[in-house]
């Protein structure tokens, strides 16, 4: 069954919980979800740090509805909101939810929007409702201004929040600072009434009675990046950073270093890398986090750009170093190193060799320049190569 709200309401509807989507790394939540009852339009939208959902009372109450969600994904919420705008406030929009699609029509035009209903959402009715019952009775519940929440942004860390009573400021505390936010006395032009916490819920039953007992928001999906991209989030860099020197640790642990030295002293490099990366990242955070944010996001826009020969080039010559003089070096220690082993194929090529004999597998290799059985080893070996001259 279709639901019918005035553009007005829409609109705010979706204002209200945009600024808590999650990025496009988690599909899910990519998006505001419209979520129909017989009684309400819901929209919901999380990133997993937060959580918004508005609603509208719908103008009937049909307990024989059938209740429907749709997921609006998050790059057709900008047309959306201008096909709204062009509206008069008052004008009615129906809403009607489709198989793979959902359509608001108006008195004017119709705006469709494809959506995927694979995706599944978060039991957000759950969460809360879970959220709402573990509140200690008796605790204070002022009435706090959402306006002023925006001033304590440039203090960027964590704040922890004491609550005095109903009618006190609230306490502000972080690391080297604190504030005080003073409850809202008025609504509009009248004196904002009390209301105890109890009354608030009882409110909000009719919607959250639908979730289940047991939801919390850490089950939320979690960011989904591609193995190419990079995260923008100072914590979710920090993690993959210590994730990276394990992987390293271990990977070194299972590469014999006989087998292939090469491969072993570059997960050595990676490692001390990522750990290096991971220090300095800490130590920034420490000291300035809005700072360590600006340097994720735009380290993770280069990396995205796939420049990095080129960016520490240029860095290295502003630096005042000599980037060419690294390159002929390292150059010429490949061919010293070259000149003093066997190539790592034909390295590679003796193990597989020595792997297939201890298998028990038969085979036979000819006479040739770049691996020999060894036989009081009892192993197939790479050899060295010969120049033309020694070897006529």
């Amino acid at each position: 069954m279709p639901v019918t709200i005035n553009a007005h309401q829409l609109g705010r509807l979706i204002d209200k919980t945009i600024g808590h989507m999650g990025s496009e790394y988690i599909e899910q939540l990519h998006g505001i979800r419209l979520d129909a009852d017989a009684r309400y339009l819901h929209a919901v939208a999380s990133d997993r740090y937060t959580m918004a959902v508005a609603r509208y009372g719908l103008n009937h109450d049909d307990s024989d509805q059938e209740p429907w969600a749709r997921t609006i994904p998050a790059e057709h919420l900008p047309a959306l909101r201008e096909w709204i705008n062009s509206h008069q406030g008052d004008s009615w929009v129906t809403i009607e939810a489709g198989e793979d699609r959902i359509a608001f029509d108006s008195a004017r035009t119709t705006y469709s929007v494809a959506v995927n209903r694979g995706l599944e959402f978060p039991d957000w009715r759950g969460i809360l409702r879970k959220l709402a019952e573990s509140t200690v009775e008796g605790e204070p519940f002022p009435c706090l201004n959402s306006r002023f929440f925006a001033r304590f942004g440039a203090t960027e860390g964590l704040l922890r929040v004491r609550l005095a009573g109903n009618t006190k400021a609230a306490l502000l505390f972080g690391e080297n600072f604190i504030g005080a936010i003073m409850p809202a006395r008025y609504e509009g032009l009248e004196p904002a009434k009390p209301e105890p916490f109890p009354s608030a819920v009882n409110d909000w039953l009719w919607t959250l009675a639908a979730g289940s007992n047991d939801a919390d928001m850490d089950s939320l999906p979690k960011p989904d990046y591609p193995r190419w991209e990079a995260s923008t989030d100072v914590h979710e860099s920090g993690e993959e950073l210590l994730r990276g020197v394990l992987r390293s640790t271990s990977n070194t642990v299972a590469t014999s270093y006989d087998d292939d030295s090469e491969a072993w002293y570059a997960h050595i490099r990676s490692g001390v890398s990522d750990w290096m990366a991971y220090r300095y990242l800490d130590a920034l955070a420490k000291v300035d986090p809005r700072v360590a944010a600006e340097v994720v996001a735009d380290t993770a826009e280069e990396l995205d750009a796939g420049e990095l020969g080129e960016y520490a080039w240029h860095a290295a010559e502003k630096a005042g170093h000599d980037p060419q003089k690294w390159d002929d070096d390292y150059s010429n220690a490949l061919r010293e190193r070259a000149a003093e082993k066997p190539p790592l194929w034909a390295t590679r090529f003796a193990a597989g060799l020595n792997a297939a004999r201890m298998a028990g597998i038969n085979f036979r290799v000819e006479d040739n320049p770049h691996v020999t059985f060894d036989a009081e080893a009892e192993e197939w070996k790479a050899v060295l190569p010969q120049p033309a001259d020694a070897a006529a």
